[in-house]
């Protein structure tokens, strides 16, 4: 079973799977509207309480919030089973089993519903993510394009290009979606955004020490030196080799004055041998 941590980088995240409150259901934009089935029952003589039954949608999705993957793809298999032409349903169903690392199976239900819907940017995102933990970074990336592509407003998407050009060491681009990013959303790495469990985001590198850098880099370029502090400590931390690169970057330029940056690129103090 996939497991979640919330530091960067993380392993595998599902972008918060936002259940909708009893009586409403979420459309694939996340609109909200009213559930149709309701159920009213009788307390008194002199009050109707009434309760909006869970549609099989909303009961799925119930499954995922308590990360009963098992449950929620047998739910989200009836309602695909019932309604093949509909590419969320598709999409969940993939989600679910993704979850359970049934990853074959998985890609056939994500390319399902990119074929219902070819403009379906978070099933194309899956896709990505799926290639990208078989390290197929190259068929990682040509995905996440075709997500952007079709939404180029999604920092997420960027951020999934980001961690896919990083896992095929190619830094330049790498770093460029990761600014990309954060320019749609500053706050992109200090949160988990929401599309109601449609998307799924793998955290997970290698070079933690250069990732942590490039990072850095990016708060740099963006003007944020508080997160530029806290990800050269990273980098530091990991023993990154290359962090004297900052004294010459001009991305750092104006930030190499701050006290913190100093302490972070002074050398390590030589411990003198015992007499």
């Amino acid at each position: 079973m996939i497991r979640f941590h919330a530091a960067v980088p993380a392993s595998f995240l599902l972008l918060s799977f936002s259940m909708p409150s009893a009586g409403q259901i979420f459309d694939r934009n996340g609109i909200v509207s009213d559930a149709p089935a309701m159920q009213q029952e009788r307390v008194d003589s002199s009050a109707i309480v009434v309760r909006p039954a869970l549609t099989t949608e909303q009961l799925a999705d119930l499954y995922m919030v308590r990360k009963d993957y098992r449950e929620a793809a047998q739910t989200y298999k009836r309602l695909t089973d019932e309604n093949p032409r509909n590419a969320v349903y598709l999409n969940k169903l993939g989600i679910a089993l993704h979850q359970q690392e049934a990853l074959a199976l998985a890609l056939k239900y994500y390319e399902r519903a990119t074929k219902v819907d070819p403009t379906y940017a978070d099933a194309l995102n899956n896709i990505g993510t799926v290639w990208y933990q078989r390290k197929k970074y190259g068929k990682a990336i040509k995905s996440y394009q075709k997500a952007i592509n079709v939404r180029k407003d999604m920092a997420v998407l960027y951020s999934n290009l980001g961690y896919a050009y990083f896992g095929d060491k190619k830094y330049e681009q790498s770093l460029a979606s990761f600014h990309q990013a954060l320019t749609i959303d500053p706050k992109f790495f200090e949160h988990n955004g929401s599309r109601n469990g449609s998307i799924l985001q793998d955290r997970s590198v290698t070079d933690r020490g250069r990732f942590y850098y490039m990072l850095a880099k990016s708060f740099a370029q963006a003007g944020n030196l508080e997160r530029c502090i806290v990800y050269l400590r990273k980098a530091k931390d990991e023993g990154f080799k290359e962090l004297n690169g900052v004294k010459t970057d001009p991305d750092f330029a104006s930030m190499l004055k701050n006290p913190e940056i100093q302490e972070i690129l002074a050398p390590k103090p030589v411990e003198s041998a015992e007499r």
